[in-house]
Order: structure tokens, then sequence, then C-alpha cells
């Protein structure tokens, strides 16, 4: 399985290929290297082959430049690259390596990754060695930032098939969706799990903003609850949703609802249900949601509370939760705070483990 990379690629397994080869003497190998990897000519997937007067490196093409060199046809072996970084195969000048991305995202047989401006132009010399390097993958789609209430991102594909849906695997279980209409992240797999770990017999559960459904189908997969009931605004989520359901023939554990989170009093009014177990993962905009959350909530409950905060301000965010708890006649017994990731400098994607109790109003 394929998962959220910190840049190591996979490669293929080594066997033998036979390409076009630039014959260069031993004490001109380096510079002509070097000249190679500037001009995005030299084949990154094949070893360079050398005995003891010759180099022999294997090429995309030839150019004006290189015309006094001798072309061979040779055998080359294909290469397995154990380096930590793919910023060592990427053709782009030197004084820009650093501003190559330091990460990217693998969901299904797509890769999403934000090229900065200042690369664009080499885009190319980028996106070809993770196609060529990891067969797996078939596109490879510009990342920019998730917006809007319905968390989409509005990308591009720059290289490959031409396609944003895909199957992603996760913990043995199959997600169908389509990256720019939905949203979905690798990253919180571990997450997501760890939820699902904690989840006890007979609970009810309400997934306030389900996406695709992983949250909830892992839940569903791994815990014994009574049912979950998985929420979501984008109607092509919740379209995604529902097939997940049944691919992984969750349909008599998962009840999916298109509507707004905010709306979620009424729809349980209705149901005549108490949540023992509320999933709350809308960063920037959770906040918003929390007085809704406690309307649906047991005499005592669980919240998972996603939110993107700098060091200093998860402090005063807990503060404004308890005071909201305490406006609405509920009690926040602990508040555990979890540092996911990094989501930018001093800034982290973080879950609050929240345990609580209505209080009698006064």
């Amino acid at each position: 399985m394929l998962t959220t990379s910190s840049i190591i690629i996979v490669m293929k397994k080594m066997d033998t290929e036979i390409s076009t080869g630039l014959q260069v003497k031993l004490k001109q190998a380096e510079k002509i290297r070097k000249k190679l990897v500037e001009k995005n000519l030299l084949r990154n997937d094949l070893r360079i082959n050398k005995n003891k007067t010759s180099i022999y490196f294997p090429i995309k093409k030839i150019t004006d430049e290189f015309t006094s060199f001798k072309l061979v046809k040779k055998e080359f072996k294909k290469r397995k690259i154990k380096s930590k970084s793919y910023k060592n195969i990427i053709g782009v000048p030197k004084s820009l390596k650093d501003s190559l991305p330091t990460s990217f995202d693998i969901i299904g047989d797509i890769i999403l990754i934000k090229i900065p401006k200042n690369l664009i132009k080499y885009q190319e010399r980028i996106t070809e060695p993770l196609l060529n390097f990891n067969k797996n993958i078939k596109t490879i789609c510009s990342s920019p930032a998730v917006t809007g209430e319905l968390r989409t991102r509005k990308v591009k594909v720059i290289a490959g098939e031409k396609n944003t849906e895909t199957i992603h695997t996760e913990y043995g279980l199959k997600f169908i969706l389509d990256v720019g209409k939905t949203y979905f992240s690798p990253r919180l797999a571990t997450e997501r799990k760890r939820v699902a770990d904690l989840v006890k017999t007979n609970e009810i559960i309400v997934d306030m903003f389900a996406g695709v459904a992983p949250f909830s189908i892992i839940i569903a997969k791994y815990a014994n609850p009574k049912i979950i009931y998985a929420i979501d605004k984008n109607k092509d989520a919740v379209k995604c949703a529902k097939k997940n359901i049944r691919l992984n023939n969750m349909l008599d554990k998962i009840e999916v609802i298109n509507a707004d989170a905010k709306e979620v009093e009424r729809i349980f009014k209705g149901k005549n249900v108490k949540a023992d177990r509320i999933i709350m993962n809308l960063p920037f905009s959770a906040f918003s949601f929390f007085e809704y959350a406690l309307k649906i909530a047991a005499d005592k409950f669980t919240i998972h509370y996603y939110d993107i905060l700098g060091d200093g301000e998860i402090e005063d965010r807990i503060n404004k939760l308890k005071q909201i708890a305490k406006d609405n006649d509920t009690i926040l017994i602990g508040c555990n705070v979890r540092k996911i990731k990094t989501y930018a400098p001093r800034e982290f994607y973080i879950c609050v483990d929240i345990t609580a109790k209505k209080s009698m109003p006064m």
C-alpha cells in the first residue's frame, strides 16, 4: 500500500534494458554527468555503465552540445535507488533544490504535489521521475489548498493520465474518491485507526464531516459500534461514501446523511438518538460547529475535535470550548491534545480528545 510519502521513492525491481548510451572518457565523466542532469537528458531509471576507460551514460536523447561523443546501444541495469530524498534525482539547478517540495500525498494511483512558482518551468523534470519510478502511479496533480465548506481542491493534472478518480487502500479497506471533488488525507490513516481502537461496543457514533467516510468505515471494520451516522454537505463526497460503504460491506453499520452539520439537532431529534462519540474533523471550521455537536450528545460522551492552531493558540481554544460547553449545560472533564502533524511553521494539525458530561441546568 502506498501512503503519504516523506519523498522516499519506490523503485522498480532491478533488471536490464537496452538503451542509447553516451560514451565518455573517465576523466570527463563527472563534468558531462552534471551537464546531462542540468539539461534533463540523463535517464534516472537506469544505472550508469563503465569499463576501464569509459563511462556510458543512459540518455533520453542527444543534443548538439554532445554530438562530439560516441553514441552506443548498450544494456543498462534498471536502478533501485536507496536515496532518502527524491531531490537527489530531480534535474533542477542546484540553487533551487531547497525549493523542491519536501513531501507529497499519494492517494491511490495519484500523487498530489505542491510545486512552488519558482519551479513551475521545471515541472516536467520534477514529475517525470515520480512517474518513472513509481510503477503504481498513473497521474500527478498540482495540489492547491483545500477551500470552502465542501473541502475541495482545484487540482490540475500536470503529468500522466488525465484522471482525478482513484481507489485508495487503507488498513485493508478501499475508498473510491475524486481528488478534485472530495477531500481525503492519507496522512490521517494512523489517526483514523487510533480512534477506531478507542470505540466501545454498542456506541452510537456521529461523524459530522464524514467526506468519503474513511473514519466511519474504519471504525465499522475494527470496532463494534451500534451504528455510525456519516454526515457531509458535499454531494460528491456523499456519493463516494455510499459507494465505499457498499464496497466494504458496511451497509448494516453506517447510515449516510447529506446535510449541513448545523442541522444535526433537527436530524437526530427525529431519530430520537444521542451520540456517545462525535468526530469533528473539519480543521479551521470545527470550532463554529462545536455547540451543535453538544446538542446531540449523550449524557456522557467523547468528542474527537480537530483543528489547525499555533502553539500559543491551543490553550485559548480549549478555554473557549469549555465556555461553549458551560453555556450548553456541559462539563468538559478532559481535553487531551495530540499534535498529529506540522501544517506550517509553528502551526499544527491537532486532535483534542474531549471527554464530557451533561450538567444539570441552574
